[in-house]
Order: C-alpha cells, then sequence, then structure tokens
C-alpha cells in the first residue's frame, strides 16, 4: 500500500508548507536526510496555546501532537518533490512540550506524532525520539516537533 493510500485510509489531507515564522526554512536537505524544522500545534488555524500540567491534559497533547505529525507531513511531501513514498526511513523526531515543572508525561504527549508516522509508513516510521519538557514555546504553543528522515 502506498503512502497515500495509508493516508486516504485515515482521512488525512496534507496541508500545504506553513510559512516560517522566523528567519528560517521549513527544511533543509543534506545528502539522503531531510530536516524539517520544528512546527507548532495548531488548533482552528492558530496557534494552539497551552501548557501541560496546568490547562490541557495528556490525551488533548496527544491530538495536538497528531495534529502537527500531520502538518509535518505535508512538508515533508514538498520536501520529497511531492512523493512520501521516497520516505526511506523517519529517523529521528524531537518533541518539545510546554510544561509546568511537575508535568513528567511529555513522552506520551509525543506518543501522538509517533504513532501516526508508524500507522503511515509502517516500519519505515519507527524512529529515534527525545521528548522534553519546556517552559515555553513560540506563540504559547503546546507542542513543538522537528523530523529527521531519510530519503531512498
Amino acid at each position: 500500500m502506498s503512502v497515500y493510500d495509508k493516508l486516504s485510509e485515515l482521512n488525512i489531507t496534507l496541508p500545504p508548507v506553513s510559512v516560517p515564522a522566523a528567519a528560517y526554512v521549513p527544511y533543509v536537505q543534506t545528502g539522503n536526510l531531510v530536516f524539517l524544522s520544528g512546527h507548532i500545534a495548531r488548533k482552528d488555524g492558530k496557534p494552539w496555546a497551552a501548557q501541560f500540567g496546568k490547562n490541557i491534559s495528556t490525551e488533548e497533547g496527544k491530538t495536538a501532537a497528531r495534529a502537527v505529525a500531520v502538518d509535518l507531513l505535508g512538508t515533508l511531501h514538498a520536501a520529497t518533490g511531492g512523493d512520501l513514498n521516497r520516505i526511506k526511513r523517519i529517523v529521528k523526531v524531537m518533541s518539545l512540550v510546554n510544561s509546568t515543572g511537575d508535568f513528567t508525561e511529555q513522552h506520551l504527549v509525543t506518543n501522538g506524532a509517533s504513532e501516526l508516522f508508524g500507522q503511515v509508513f509502517g516500519d519505515k516510521g519507527v524512529h529515534a525520539r527525545s521528548a522534553f519538557g519546556v517552559a515555553q514555546i513560540p506563540m504559547g504553543a503546546c507542542v513543538e516537533i522537528e523530523l529527521i528522515a531519510e530519503l531512498a
């Protein structure tokens, strides 16, 4: 099954690449690796502002992280020249989770993205990962995720 068949089965429509909010580009390719800049969680087209341990649950966070993963897939689609079937492997995911000092479920929030990559790419979507709790993310977003992928 192609990646696009899987996306269709999951009712996912890839968004266009977001315009960077500062002095950076959405992705950079070097060799067979593509590095995607951090993408923040959005809800209804606006930054999904919240802080874990204060005003958003872990389950809502999984949904936010999944939404970020969909945005990352849109950028990855552009980075591959419009062919996600060129992805050889999702190599690494780094997740920043806007958290209070006593929130300790960053890894569970990030599962929302990791699980989607597994659903879409199968074994090629299994990746190394870091999930950090941070005091703040640009625009107050609850989650920011970046990604490294290898192209075939």
